[in-house]
């Protein structure tokens, strides 16, 4: 298999994981390319919970959720290898480089970067983010003993590396710490229930659920009247500072997402809707004059609900993908 169509297959297998919400627990094995990824045991969980450092080696395609040394070491040249890493929602990643040894006048690289980058698309979306683009890339060829320790924005960050030279390679060491405001985050599980608070801040959250979904919010406060309206050409909450959006598309990056339904006055009570596509977002826009907050859950939309479309629900979008 031609190493580009192979990287391309590891992509889609972290992804498949991603949508069947086995991330939590994703590890991968020691095994052969045919068998990827295995769940942790109850065993390694208990040595976790009980503070034993987990270490072991990396792979040239990688996802870790949780905290540990890792240490990658090539065997021959490897030029297109990532790490994903992955937090519960009120945490942020932190990278600490241990021990590096690539060839940077040699075309070796080691990058981490502040989100995640899938087929060419960003989470969170460069209109979230706080930092542009080129300053969410930290290159360890360029910074050096300067910045040996790199924290994330939110609860997902990753790692790009090339390592020409059999033998050469790194070691790190991932810890969490805690976000009081979690503001962009992709979930890691099919179902669930949070609340996205931004207090007094003029940001934009997203929190991205990789999964067709019935999602149902239950109190949005925002310092207005109620209201909810859906997407229109020429309606929503254009003009309007602070506002909800729910986000359907097939990709990663919220602002190529297609916009199903605005809700730009707060609100009691229970709005429900069904969302078929590949990846759902939920938008919270801030202009920084409000506390603003949403309590929503989530569960992933099995075949009977997508066919059962009389339910009180706002409305249905993404179908056919299913």
């Amino acid at each position: 298999m031609p190493s580009a169509f192979q990287f391309q297959c590891h992509f889609i297998l972290i992804f498949l994981a991603a949508s069947k919400g086995e991330t939590r627990y994703l590890e991968v094995r020691d095994a052969g390319e045919d068998e990827p990824f295995l769940l942790l045991s109850e065993d390694l969980k208990r040595e976790l919970s009980a503070g034993q450092i987990y270490r072991r080696s990396l792979r040239c395609i990688d996802m870790l959720s949780i905290e540990g040394q890792f240490t990658f070491t090539a065997d021959q040249p490897q030029l297109h290898c990532a790490t994903f890493f992955i937090g519960e929602p009120e945490e942020l990643i932190t990278i600490d480089y241990d021990f590096v040894n690539i060839d940077c006048q040699g075309g070796d690289f080691l990058k981490v970067f502040d989100g995640w980058i899938l087929k060419g698309e960003k989470f969170p979306s460069s209109l979230d983010h706080p930092l542009p683009t080129s300053q969410r890339y930290i290159d360890f060829c360029e910074s050096g003993n300067i910045q040996r320790s790199i924290r994330s924005s939110q609860n997902v960050a990753m790692i790009f590396f090339r390592i020409h030279q059999p033998g050469n390679g790194f070691t790190i060491t991932v810890k969490k710490t805690t976000n009081l405001f979690p503001c962009n985050v992709i979930s890691q599980t099919p179902s669930g229930r949070f609340t996205m608070v931004i207090p007094h801040q003029h940001r934009n959250c997203s929190f991205s659920i990789i999964y067709p979904v019935v999602i149902k919010i239950s109190d949005l406060i925002l310092g207005h009247l109620n209201g909810l309206f859906l997407k229109k050409p020429s309606a929503g909450c254009a003009g309007v500072g602070d506002f909800v959006e729910l986000l359907g598309g097939t990709g990663l990056d919220p602002s190529k997402m297609f916009p199903l339904a605005d809700l730009c006055h707060s609100f009691h009570g229970s709005a429900q809707m069904k969302i078929g596509c590949d990846n759902t977002v939920l938008r919270m826009v801030s202009s920084g004059k409000h506390i603003n907050r949403v309590t929503f859950e989530y569960h992933q939309l099995d075949l009977q609900e997508a066919e059962n479309r009389k339910e009180n629900s706002i409305e249905e979008f993404c179908f056919p993908s299913i």
